[in-house]
């Protein structure tokens, strides 16, 4: 699994975990979060993540 960092405020999203109170499930990949997430610690686009491991 993998995880991916908003570049503006350093959140990681964590694909083992997922973000269940947002009703992403544990184990969803990265390309199966909806297009339009927003990083739940800044408001970030989708597009502002980017692959750190």
């Amino acid at each position: 699994m993998k995880k991916y960092q908003c570049s503006l405020c350093g959140y990681i999203y964590d694909e083992e975990a997922g973000l269940p109170d947002q009703g992403i499930a544990p184990g969803t990949k990265w390309e199966d979060v909806p297009e339009d997430f927003v990083c739940p610690e800044c408001g970030a686009p989708k597009d502002q993540f980017e692959l750190v491991g």
